[in-house]
């Protein structure tokens, strides 16, 4: 069930920071490093030229050159992926849906790799609302059940296995997702 306007707005309302003022407990980036205490909240969505690689296991899923970055305050990046850089063969629909109150209803799917079905290991947003219309139709996927690399560096995960942020060296928390995190 689709949640009302007001669902949604309570929803947005409820988060406590919105990038306008770094907290105190936030580590200070370092040069090249950005904190994500400065990302919006809404998420911003910004092109990436860099080279995103996902493996299931040592198959390789999908490979491209133009990501785009969704930055959200207080979580690591997540990066999406233009449909057509995905082996699309290796991925089945599941029934899994969840909903953001930025972005609107993500549907998942299980990617076949070489040795098993990694069930819900991507996600996108067919219909992407708001801001967020950039990447509707774009993949996205968990690090933490498969092999994601940026520029050569493999991805660290999010830690709560909800969030599906991307860790890298350039990226400083601390991160949404551990345990007390909720509406951070």
């Amino acid at each position: 069930m689709r949640p009302t306007q007001s669902d949604l707005e309570r929803a947005r309302r409820a988060w406590t920071y919105r990038g306008q003022v770094r907290p105190a407990f936030a580590v200070s980036p370092g040069p090249g490093q950005e904190s994500v205490w400065d990302y919006p909240r809404p998420p911003a969505f910004v092109p990436d030229g860099r080279t995103v690689e996902v493996y299931a296991g040592d198959i390789l899923v999908a490979h491209t050159e133009r990501a785009i970055r969704a930055l959200e305050t207080g979580s690591p990046p997540a990066f999406y992926l233009p449909p057509e850089a995905l082996d699309r063969d290796r991925l089945v629909a599941s029934e899994r849906r969840t909903f953001c109150e930025w972005k609107g209803e993500a549907e998942y799917f299980h990617v076949l790799g070489d040795q098993r079905r990694i069930d819900d290991a991507l996600w996108r947003y067919r219909d992407a609302t708001g801001a967020a219309a950039v990447i509707a139709g774009w993949f996205s996927g968990y690090p933490v059940l498969l092999r994601c690399l940026v520029d050569g560096e493999r991805v660290r995960a999010q830690a709560g296995g909800y969030y599906g942020g991307w860790i890298t060296d350039e990226i400083v928390g601390p991160f949404k997702g551990e345990p007390g995190t909720g509406h951070w």
